[in-house]
């Protein structure tokens, strides 16, 4: 797996307990960020990691 779609999926982890701690304490308004921050990251770790598989495995995928 790329460097790049690893850092996104760690960040997404992150976002989604953020999330969930943000939504436990009662603030919507900034869970609702978290969770849309969640997503964008999530998107980001599927394109890296999609974008590596079409370079081929003798290909290094760039960082």
């Amino acid at each position: 797996m790329p460097r790049l779609a690893v850092y996104a999926l760690v960040v997404c982890l992150l976002a989604v307990a953020a999330a969930v701690v943000s939504f436990v304490e009662g603030s919507v308004l900034i869970g609702v960020v978290w969770v849309l921050l969640a997503g964008l990251s999530s998107n980001m770790t599927w394109y890296y990691v999609r974008r590596a598989r079409a370079a081929g495995p003798d290909t290094p995928a760039t960082n």
